[in-house]
């Protein structure tokens, strides 16, 4: 039971995460500051937070709580983790003087939206209770 709490619960850090890293992102680009490294840790937390969220879904799958409708639902978070991965990876592949912002919010406004209806296929409310 601590898993399915986690795990739910966890969906609250990943749409903090996602909406500060749109967040920033857009304040960066709007204002044309030079990228800095924030960015990065932030779109890093983002990533991470998804990652751990799919990590202990996969732990649920062992404990036996399989029901058809989580097939879309897991094919949503998988495709939402790594939408939320690709942008970072390239960004720390680039020197810093050719690294933007508008990828980031881009690619986390993609991930975000796959978060969302991966939550509504199972047919759980965006906020609401941990359990719920």
């Amino acid at each position: 039971m601590i898993l399915v709490y986690a795990h739910s619960g966890l969906r609250y850090l990943v749409l903090l995460f996602g909406v500060l890293t749109v967040g920033y992102a857009l304040y960066g680009a709007v204002t044309r500051r030079e990228y800095d490294n924030r960015m990065r840790v932030i779109a890093g937390l983002f990533a991470m937070s998804m990652h751990t969220t799919v990590l202990v879904g996969f732990a649920l799958l062992f404990t036996g709580r399989f029901f058809p409708a989580l097939m879309g639902h897991i094919m949503m978070m998988i495709f939402a983790a790594v939408a939320g991965q690709i942008v970072p990876s390239v960004m720390r592949r680039r020197p810093m003087e050719e690294r933007t912002w508008l990828p980031h919010a881009v690619g986390a406004l993609l991930a975000l939206a796959l978060v969302i209806g991966g939550i509504m296929s199972i047919g759980r409310p965006i906020i609401g209770s941990v359990y719920s």
